[in-house]
Formats: structure tokens, sequence, C-alpha cells
């Protein structure tokens, strides 16, 4: 277990950064997406493929490595927003490392995702580790303010020091088929990003069918997006295996096509141990090991934290504990 454990903090050689390209209407116009033939892939997850004992234990720590710890509640405060540092630091007990061998293992969550009036508070609070500030922007969660401002809520969450953005798209471009204003929209919200990472959310909850959604995550990484990302987390239907599975095929088509690795981060409604490892093994299945790491693959979650602890805890002493005993901030 400790060999494993150490793994997961092992830092793979950096990616050259996705450039985009000029649209492609044609590529996007033929994409098709065949939803039956979807859902049965998907369906069929759980039973096919699982992982159990220490090897589970070990998929877990390295789920830990890939979490976006998230608060975006009204009632934020700086208070909570240090406490959620503070879990990202040290996302899973002493006690519990040292009994898997992994307490040398430099185990952290990937990020911290708050809205733009908490980047400064998180920021100060993550202080000498590099553990990065997300913020999300452009008028989250639904996108509707005017353009100018929602360019400016970018470039003021990157002074603030945030060095990842995730941007919402406009949902209508997508319901109306204008992928070039898509695709404008989008190259100036990376464009003001700058040397921040941009991760595109698609909202595919609000996007009607699979296909829009392949159509969508193609427009995204052709106007230079470092990650798409199915949810805002506020959408009735957040992010699901079929959706994951089609925007996965997607991240390889474009990979294939312009030699450049795209991330992916579901988010909204992952909340279980059981659930983390049902992404991950797909996104082995899909992608390959090389996007099992935080520059290409993480969880947008706030709750997914505490039930990976308490299977943890399972694993170092066979008891399960009480999920108050583990809280996300």
């Amino acid at each position: 277990m400790a060999r494993q454990a150490s793994q997961t903090a092992a830092a793979p050689a950096p990616l050259p950064r996705n450039e985009g390209m000029d649209l492609d209407l044609a590529l996007i116009r033929h994409a098709r997406v065949n939803r039956s033939a979807v859902e049965r892939r998907t369906a069929t997850l759980g039973g096919r493929r699982t992982v159990k004992k220490a090897w589970q234990a070990a998929w877990l720590l390295k789920a830990v490595t890939l979490i976006d710890l998230t608060t975006l509640a009204g009632d934020d405060t700086p208070g909570r927003v240090r406490r959620l540092c503070a879990k990202a630091r040290s996302p899973i007990r002493p006690d519990i490392l040292a009994a898997l061998g992994a307490a040398d293992a430099g185990i952290t969550t990937a990020a911290v995702c708050v809205y733009h009036e908490m980047v400064p508070v998180a920021v100060d609070a993550l202080e000498g580790t590099d553990i990065p500030v997300a913020a999300v922007s452009t008028g989250f969660p639904a996108g509707l303010s005017p353009f100018r401002l929602r360019v400016e809520e970018i470039r003021e969450s990157v002074a603030a020091g945030a060095r990842e953005i995730d941007i919402v798209i406009s949902r209508r471009h997508v319901l109306t088929g204008n992928w070039q204003a898509l695709h404008d929209e989008l190259r100036a919200f990376r464009e003001a990003c700058g040397p921040a990472h941009m991760k595109a959310i698609l909202a595919t909850g609000e996007l009607g069918t699979l296909t829009n959604v392949r159509r969508a995550s193609l427009v995204a990484m052709m106007a230079g997006a470092d990650f798409i990302k199915t949810s805002t987390g506020k959408e009735k239907v957040n992010a699901t295996l079929p959706v994951s599975l089609v925007m996965m095929r997607a991240i390889r088509d474009y990979a294939a096509l312009t030699g450049f690795r795209v991330g992916f981060k579901p988010a909204g409604g992952i909340s279980t141990a059981k659930d983390a490892l049902s992404w991950l093994i797909l996104l082995k299945e899909e992608l390959g090991r090389r996007w099992m790491e935080p520059d290409l693959f993480r969880f947008g979650a706030s709750s997914l934290l505490a039930d990976i602890e308490r299977q943890l805890e399972h694993a170092a002493t066979g008891r399960y504990s009480a999920f108050w005993r583990h809280p996300a901030a």
C-alpha cells in the first residue's frame, strides 16, 4: 500500500497548453451521438469493473488528489473558506494515512474552488502550498450578465490570485446552433484568463441532447479550453456517466486531431466514494492512465471527500465511522 500511495503524489511531465484552433463547422455539423449505445456502455460499468481491498484504498487516495474542493453557497464566509483551505492542505486524517502507509505521500486536494469575492481569502489561506485557487466566473451559474462584465470578472479574479477560472458558456448559442458565437465568446474568455487555466462549464443538463454536448465540447476545445466541465452543480441534472462518456470521447478525438490533451471535470451530484471509482474507471478505459492526474482530471465536489475519508478509515481499521466525523471544512 505504501508504494501504491507514494505513486499518488508523483508529478507527471508538464503538457503543452491547448492552443485551440479555428472553428471547423464541418466537423461540428457532422458530430452525432448514439444515445442508446452510450447508455448501454455506461449502465454496465459498475457491474463489470471494480477494485477491492488495498487497490480500492489506493484508487481512493488518488481520487482525493483530483478533487476541486468547492464551496459556492450564498452564505459563504471568510471563516468557512479558511476551514475549507485547511482541509485541502490535509484532506485525510494523519492517523488514517499512517495506517495505510501513506503518511509521507504529500496528499492534498487538487484545488479550492470559490466565488470571486473569496479568492483573496483562499489565496492567503493556501500560501506556502502549490494548491491553486479556482474561481467561478462569467456570471456563474447562468452566464447571463453583460458580456463586458463577464470578461472583466475573469480579469479581476486572475488579478486577485486565481490560477484557474471556471467559466460558464451561453447555453443559447448551443441551443440555437450558433457555433461561431460560442467559439468567439470562449476565445475572448480564454484571452482574459491569460496564464490562468480555463475550465469551460457546458451545463450539460441544459443542452437538450447528447449530440449538443459533443458539439459544445468540440467548440470549447477549439476555442482553447484547458478543461471541459459538465455542470455548475446548480442545474436540475448535473454530471452523469453518459454525458461524461460523450465528453471524454470528444476529448480523445480532439487529441487525435490536434495533439493537445484537454482535461475533463465532472461536477455536481458526485458525492460517494463508489461514484468516484465509477468515474475513474470510465476515465481510465476511455482516455488512459495519463488522464488520471490533476492537470487532466478533476472532480468538482464538496461532500465527496467526507465519504472517501470514511471509506479509507474502514480500509485502515475495518470499521465505518459516522459521516459527521469527517467534515469537509
